[in-house]
């Protein structure tokens, strides 16, 4: 399978680069992982709601050139559908089974997610209805990624 994470801005502190890092190695033996990174718009306080969708509408617009049109894309969202790792594991499997070979995961900037990239999503998940920064974000989604091939094979982790 090819895994492409799709995320706003880039990793700055090294805690987070080494958690990243470590789970793309675990990863490589189970899955082709790649991250594409665009640069996060510059976003100030006090903004007006038109100017946080012309923010949201540019970051969206430079996602959207990292997906190819054969990709199957899931959108991290808040309103997205909440899953045990269990189940998170069984919506990966069963996307290798139907023949999704290339997946794209895409983790929004600090202001969301375009209408146009939710538009363009194919299944939209949320880790929790609490918020957290898009770069931890992308961490906790290489760990659920590696824990739901783990949960697949019945190899140990998850318990």
């Amino acid at each position: 399978m090819n895994i492409t994470i799709v995320s706003v801005g880039k990793i700055k502190e090294k805690y987070l680069k080494q958690g990243i890092d470590e789970y793309m190695k675990r990863l490589s033996k189970y899955a082709k992982v790649k991250i594409e990174e665009v640069p996060d718009e510059q976003a100030p306080d006090n903004m007006s709601e038109a100017e946080e969708e012309a923010v949201k509408n540019k970051e969206g617009e430079k996602i959207l050139t990292k997906i190819s049109t054969d990709t199957y894309v899931i959108t991290l969202e808040i309103e997205g559908k909440q899953l045990t790792s269990e189940a998170f594991a069984k919506k990966m499997d069963e996307l290798a089974t139907y023949g999704k070979s290339k997946i794209a995961f895409v983790i929004g900037g600090s202001l969301g997610l375009s209408d146009e990239v939710k538009q363009r999503s194919d299944y939209a998940i949320s880790f929790s209805k609490m918020t957290y920064p898009h770069q931890l974000m992308r961490l906790i989604l290489l760990e659920q990624v590696y824990r739901g091939y783990r949960i697949n094979r019945g190899e140990p982790y998850h318990k």
